[in-house]
């Protein structure tokens, strides 16, 4: 009986230590989130702003416009992550809204290629790619082969920014072990500051609750309201413990699994 006793006290107290540490894991786990700027290269309302946040931002600018490579210099020298934001085309609308180095679907697999170079060599300082718009293109597997084929010869990586639910952004940078991730929250689909603060609570409760989430912005007729938004919720985000990080901290690759691929999936 005494020996009876003894062990299960053993056991229970065991038991207690497991669950404690493994509670104790769960808290300690940091719970991340990224902020991509879009549309940055053209001097759009707001650039100046995002650029005066005191915060890790992801800036995606586009390429072959008047300030893309001033503002990737501005984004190196206040620690900022830069992406070249590839226009796509999308399903509906005219192609020449997608402006200069724009990605389309009636290109051939080298047409593509060398547009993508071309871009990306507009603007310096790139570690990743992302779209913009291309609701059409991302969904045509041959296109994101060959944008991806670029991306893994630049050894860079790919954020999708899920502009269209038959992507096949993360299906073929599986299948060639290129890096990915995939945007959770846009922020101001609605222009206005109390839809933005709303857009930003939901990052700070996704990023809690999965551990990590992904929010994509924009400057022009947005931007001053998205940077006031950002500016105002950065303590907050602090208060909360969800520390902001390049978009670089939460990528997938290949069929490895992370932490973070549960949340962008």
């Amino acid at each position: 009986m005494k020996l009876y006793t003894v062990g299960f006290i053993a056991f229970v107290c065991l038991s207690l230590a497991c669950l404690f540490g493994f509670q104790t894991a769960q808290l300690d786990t940091p719970k991340r989130v990224s902020i991509i700027i879009d549309d940055l290269g053209n001097n759009l309302k707001g650039t100046n702003e995002i650029f005066a946040l005191k915060a890790p931002i992801t800036v995606a600018i586009m390429p072959l416009m008047r300030s893309s490579k001033a503002d990737a210099i501005r984004a190196k020298k206040a620690g900022f992550e830069v992406l070249l934001h590839l226009p796509m085309e999308f399903t509906r609308g005219k192609k020449e809204w997608l402006g200069p180095g724009a990605i389309t679907t009636d290109m051939s697999n080298e047409e593509i290629k060398q547009q993508v170079r071309e871009d990306l060599d507009s603007i310096p300082y790139v570690s990743g790619i992302n779209n913009h718009m291309g609701s059409k293109a991302t969904g045509d597997e041959r296109v994101m082969r060959a944008v991806m084929e670029v991306v893994k010869e630049r050894h860079l990586f790919f954020v999708d920014s899920a502009t269209s639910s038959r992507s096949k952004v993360i299906q073929v940078a599986k299948e060639l072990d290129v890096p990915y991730t995939k945007r959770n929250i846009f922020l101001d689909n609605i222009n206005s500051a109390s839809a933005i603060h709303k857009q930003l609570r939901r990052l700070i409760q996704d990023g809690k609750q999965k551990g990590a989430s992904i929010a994509i912005g924009h400057v022009g007729i947005q931007g001053l309201h998205t940077s006031g938004a950002i500016r105002a919720m950065l303590p907050i985000l602090k208060k909360e413990g969800v520390q902001v990080v390049p978009v670089s901290s939460l990528l997938v690759k290949g069929e490895k699994t992370n932490r973070y691929q549960q949340a962008i999936e």
